[in-house]
């Protein structure tokens, strides 16, 4: 249970901010995880997963906790359902990949998400139709406090649109130490999202009623993903930087008037206060932010919605850009931009 001082979290942020933490410890275990919370009780703290959704802007007075808990574990199976427990430490991508080969089927849209399964209920996660509550069952988590355990079912977690309760009412009061998903013994696909079935049929995949496979799908998903967003070991990026906005349908009629290209898409449920979800990389580019650069902060050529350090931009400098991107947005659309990465 070593802790390191003034240790360098660049290695450990895929902006690749090169900023240090006062103290910095990795657990593996949760009896370590205990112990580094008991003996450090008053110590301004957070934990560190991929580091994929997270942007340093300072260095970090305080201890950072390393999450390096692994394992996947299938609990039960019935007639429909399989029940597989992951560990908070485990890379996102390679458990979907496991899930894919093994036939354990609705994580295939979310192929190739950075990040560790940890963070997928903390900020409910999700891609091409598909969101981590449509398939979670509940996870474990200890409370920093008193470092006891506490099961969360998928009511407690108050999934919304990238957030839960724990980045909201709990934030920063629990540490997630593994999640249980409830996957599919036969899937149901979801093809209509993004470009997912003009990918297969480029592939030339046929789509009916027993093609594609979920591997066809993840396949597919990673291409286009692939196409589109830099790949942080590149070009340090958090992917999305900024949630794509809900607004009302009477303002997004009346925006669609100025602008008739402007994509949205209907959520429901809601009652009558019903709302348009829009494009925020659409909005982005048709401020004329797409390309820029700054320095070496700048927003990806490809797609608006993800910001980039081109090399050597500190945290300051990409969240300045973040902040001349949201007031250039609401001042052309009257639509105010939330950053979906977290900002410390």
């Amino acid at each position: 249970m070593q802790i390191k001082k003034n240790y360098s979290i660049q290695p450990y942020n895929t902006f690749g901010i090169a900023a240090r933490a006062s103290r910095f410890a990795a657990f593996g275990d949760v009896q370590t995880l205990a112990a580094l919370l008991r003996d450090n009780q008053h110590e301004h703290k957070i934990i560190l997963g991929g580091g994929s959704n997270i942007l340093f802007t300072n260095d970090f007075a305080g201890l950072i906790l390393k999450n390096n808990l692994k394992g996947i574990e299938l609990l039960r199976a019935d007639d429909q359902y399989y029940y597989l427990k992951v560990a908070a430490g485990e890379p996102w991508h390679p458990f979907v990949q496991y899930c894919v080969d093994h036939g354990y089927a609705g994580l295939e849209n979310l192929s190739l998400i950075p990040g560790l399964a940890g963070a997928s209920p903390m900020q409910n996660i999700g891609a091409y139709g598909v969101e981590i509550k449509d398939v979670f069952y509940q996870l474990e988590a200890m409370r920093i406090s008193d470092q006891t355990l506490h099961t969360f079912s998928r009511e407690d977690c108050q999934f919304g649109y990238r957030e839960s309760i724990f980045k909201t009412e709990l934030k920063g009061k629990y540490i997630i130490l593994n999640v249980t998903y409830r996957l599919l013994k036969k899937p149901i696909l979801h093809l209509e999202y993004g470009a997912i079935r003009e990918e297969l049929e480029k592939a030339g995949i046929a789509v009916n009623t027993t093609t594609p496979t979920i591997k066809e799908v993840s396949e597919a998903v990673i291409r286009i993903r692939r196409s589109k967003l830099p790949d942080p070991k590149q070009i340090g990026n958090a992917g999305s930087f900024f949630k794509n906005p809900s607004i009302p349908i009477a303002q997004f009629e009346k925006l669609k008037m100025e602008h008739p290209t402007l994509p949205g898409y209907p959520l429901t449920g809601i009652g009558s206060n019903e709302q348009i979800k829009v494009a925020a990389g659409w909005l982005i580019e048709a401020c004329g932010w797409k390309g820029y650069r700054d320095g070496d902060a700048g927003v990806h050529a490809r797609q608006a919605l993800v910001l980039v350090n081109y090399g050597h931009a500190t945290g300051a400098e990409i969240y300045a850009l973040s902040e001349r991107i949201i007031n250039s947005v609401e001042n052309k659309f009257g639509i105010a931009l939330e950053r979906e990465v977290n900002i410390i």
